[in-house]
């Protein structure tokens, strides 16, 4: 480790919250700190539970790391450094392993763990912009970052991590999280639909080296849509009284009978998701917790009511969609930090799909 100690010296000093974190063959990995916060933190809620994000397995956590840059791959480990062109083509249980490979509690950014930091940026006003628009932003006029693909007309696709302007950042310094606007979409773990119902792992379990992730698993969890308590799903994406995804002219809307079911990626502005009346208030919340569904009554100078016009996919026919977030070099202004496809199957693979590691210590 002492080959990379004048580094690890170097980045404490321009980002104190920055750490190089190392697997068990000593190799690094460049991590952002989040510490653990409040839902009434980040959320227009008075409830001061802490996020989900921050609860393992039953146990309250102090934070939680996440990789400052998309990962690219080396020796079917999962790494996340500057300047480099993030691996993509591998579908959701690849990056999975990828991740646990390294060993201790490296992880899969999980659907809690982006929500989180998705939710701060909107209560902070610094929702990032990034490679978007084939090599810069949708509003930005100069081509920004360092092109690692190209499209075949030529046109840069993906880039070199980290190599955007300061903008690219989740809180607009140099010492934030890069590329989760664009680039390449990002497998987040622990929250799928099965035919149009959603399902969680409880909190943020599916950070957990043992949590059983797949299509299988009995860890998966529906919502109670009067309570917010997690239930058994029976299979069939039909449990009673569930969280489901219905679209209704023309935008989503989460329901518990679905009236519209169709194998196809719908969409909708993220600020145009709606509930209908048999969605409880507790789950209500815990969509707005996981970045879900927008929360209106959150107001001030800070805050962007239209979420940046990111965009909500959804295929609410299929057996089992997992969930992509952030957006690709292509995604245009539909991209950014919450826009969610629930479209892709856990075994896609895509020149534009990559992923992001995290850690529990």
């Amino acid at each position: 480790m002492a080959n990379f100690d004048m580094a690890e010296m170097a980045l404490k000093s321009v980002c104190p919250n920055n750490f190089m974190k190392y697997d068990d063959k000593e190799m690094p990995t460049i991590m952002v700190y989040i510490p653990k916060f409040r839902l009434c933190d980040v959320l227009s809620t008075e409830d001061t539970s802490i996020h989900p994000a921050f609860r393992v397995n039953g146990d309250e956590i102090d934070g939680f790391y996440i990789g400052k840059f998309q990962t690219h791959h080396y020796n079917g480990r999962a790494y996340s450094l500057p300047g480099e062109d993030p691996s993509a083509s591998a579908g959701h249980d690849t990056f999975v392993a990828y991740n646990r490979a390294k060993g201790q509690k490296y992880h899969e950014v999980t659907a809690a763990e982006w929500a989180a930091v998705a939710l701060w940026c909107h209560k902070n006003g610094t929702e990032p912009k990034g490679n978007n628009n084939y090599g810069k932003d949708t509003t930005e006029t100069l081509y920004k970052a360092i092109p690692t693909t190209h499209e075949s007309d030529g046109r840069t696709a993906r880039v070199a991590t980290g190599t955007g302007p300061v903008t690219w950042s989740h809180d607009g310094t140099l010492a934030g999280i890069w590329d989760m606007n664009g680039n390449v979409w990002e497998w987040c773990t622990g929250l799928r639909l099965v035919h149009g119902e959603l399902q969680i792992l409880q909190d943020n379990n599916a950070a957990s080296p043992t949590a059983d992730l797949s299509a299988s698993s009995k860890a998966w969890k529906a919502i109670d849509a009067t309570t917010g308590d997690l239930v058994t799903p029976n299979g069939s994406g039909t449990t009673a009284n569930t969280v489901k995804l219905d679209y209704v002219s023309s935008k989503w809307k989460y329901v518990t009978t679905i009236t519209s079911s169709e194998d196809s990626g719908r969409s909708c502005q993220f600020k145009d998701i709606t509930c209908d009346a048999g969605i409880g208030a507790d789950a209500k919340l815990l969509l707005q917790a996981l970045a879900m569904l927008p929360d209106a009554e959150l107001v001030g100078d800070k805050i962007d009511a239209n979420y940046g016009g990111d965009y909500f996919y959804a295929n609410n026919a299929q057996e089992e969609r997992c969930l992509i977030r952030g957006g690709y070099w292509g995604s245009g202004a539909d991209a950014g930090v919450f826009l969610s496809n629930l479209n892709p199957p856990r075994s896609y693979v895509a020149a534009r799909v990559g992923g992001r590691s995290a850690l529990i210590e």
